[in-house]
């Protein structure tokens, strides 16, 4: 039995049996045994898994499909990208005027034309759980089917990322519910009906939160906290050197790497080259304190604060790098938050299309070139799928000042990369104006399974379903990927 002993006390040695020890620490209000219990139970599982992982880039808000990935050159000029158009690599396709960096990559790129979440109220959950009836996020799916945690690393597998994990002391203010804090801990981390323990870690800049990985006692059991982490630091050298935790105590030893390792150093860019991190850099690209309460371009409606844009931050590019460093440690699901994209146009309730692809639209293009080439040079394309959508797109005419555009369900902008899947094309395509699919229809069902295809073995789990958990085999053996992707 593994026991921790601070001698310490005046009283007496105090002694942590096994259930003790389990018991330290807590995680998004979980505590380790549920966790760990997770993580053990699906190690079983993992041969069905292909050890890949999965970037989803969720553009918070509706982005525009003309102004992105599929604009129309023969259209009238309200129907026009407002950004202007430029030819990828790939002939014949176009991209938004702010894409220069992704159309010299679309070689990379699949973009898919005829894709609608069919839901145009900012009803994120068709986009983030593909329609599943355990109304969990994808990678809460993925989670339930690797384990909440990797096994070596002790990482999070399903984890969510915002600007507060790239600068904590951020304050972004208040926005409405659609696009605050709150919603996305809800929404973008949700583990639906799987349970809790799925539930997404959500990197929210305070300082105790990376401090629950590594350890977390009550004051009267240890008062130098840092002491026992030292103590504890020897007796893993130790169990290392001697092999004492045997195969039989492997939650133990699971439970040793969570609290000594955590998730810390992947959060940690201080870590990574100046170099590097000077490639993903964003924030030179605009001035987010401008968009915020105060700022030159903060927008009011007479006296009232249109406080949708509060969650504008510069800092996508670092947002990415921390994704790259998550799947190096073997996270299966990074979701990547960039809000507000609800480009109404002033006079609503957030600036129009021109402001907002000039600055976010910018960003991106920047940030995911960045990305890219990043997982070439290391040998990573195809161990990473990235995904870029929203919960809906833009109304394709410009009825708004500043060439704002309303929600729009019936066509979704979906950009793919990697994941070893079918690159260089454009898989369907919208109708003249870019109003709805004018070929096959993709929906968020098809996206998740093609999610599931490309981090599951479909041939094992058909021959072999009870290889992962019943929900996700289902949706493997039931689902239907884009298949031109495969």
């Amino acid at each position: 039995m593994l026991t921790v002993t601070d001698r310490r006390f005046a009283h007496g040695p105090s002694v942590l049996g096994r259930r003790d020890f389990l018991r330290i620490g807590s995680l998004c209000g979980l505590t380790l045994p549920g966790l760990l219990a997770a993580k053990a139970q699906a190690a079983t599982d993992r041969n069905a898994y292909k050890n890949k992982s999965v970037v989803f880039l969720f553009l918070q808000g509706g982005p525009p499909q003309i102004e992105t990935f599929d604009p129309k050159l023969d259209v009238p000029d309200n129907n026009r990208s407002c950004t202007g158009e430029i030819q990828t690599k790939v002939p014949g396709v176009w991209f938004g005027g702010t894409f220069p960096q992704l159309a010299q990559r679309a070689d990379r790129l699949a973009v898919v034309r005829s894709f609608a979440t069919n839901d145009g109220s900012h009803n994120q959950i068709p986009i983030l759980t593909g329609r599943h009836p355990s109304k969990a996020a994808m990678g809460a799916m993925c989670a339930n089917a690797t384990g909440a945690f990797h096994a070596r690393t002790g990482v999070p597998m399903h984890t969510v990322i915002i600007p507060e994990a790239v600068q904590p002391d951020l304050k972004l203010g208040e926005p409405t519910a659609t696009f605050g804090l709150p919603g996305i801990e809800k929404n973008v981390a949700g583990a639906g009906s799987l349970g809790a323990v799925y539930h997404g870690f959500v990197r929210n800049g305070s300082p105790e939160q990376l401090g629950n990985f590594s350890l977390k006692l009550p004051h009267d059991h240890f008062v130098d906290r840092f002491q026992l982490l030292e103590q504890l630091d020897g007796l893993q050298r130790r169990l290392d050197r001697t092999g004492a935790v045997s195969a039989g105590s492997e939650v133990e030893r699971q439970a040793f790497d969570l609290l000594l390792r955590g998730v810390a150093d992947a959060f940690d860019l201080s870590k990574e080259d100046p170099k590097t991190i000077a490639r993903y850099d964003t924030s030179h690209l605009f001035n987010m304190a401008d968009y915020h309460e105060g700022g030159k371009h903060f927008l009011y409606q007479g006296n009232k604060k249109l406080v949708d844009q509060l969650r504008w931050s510069n800092l996508l590019g670092k947002e990415m790098l921390l994704a790259r460093r998550l799947c190096q440690a073997g996270c299966a699901f990074v979701t990547v938050v960039d809000s507000s994209w609800d480009f109404h146009g002033s006079g609503a309730n957030n600036p129009g299309t021109v402001v907002g692809m000039n600055t976010l639209g910018v960003q991106v293009d920047h940030a995911v070139a960045a990305f890219l080439d990043d997982l070439q040079e290391r040998g990573m394309s195809d161990d990473v799928l990235l995904v870029i959508t929203g919960e809906m797109g833009r109304s394709p005419t410009k009825k708004n000042a500043d060439a704002g555009t309303d929600h729009h369900g019936s066509l979704t902008p979906l950009l793919l990369a990697g994941g070893g899947l079918k690159m260089g094309q454009a898989i369907g395509q919208s109708d003249r104006t870019g109003s709805r699919p004018a070929s096959q229809p993709y929906g968020p069902e098809n996206l998740l399974a093609t999610v599931l295809h490309t981090m599951f073995d479909a041939g094992k789990v058909r021959i072999a379903p009870e290889l992962l958990p019943p929900e996700v085999s289902k949706a493997v053996l039931d689902g239907q990927p884009i298949k031109e992707l495969f």
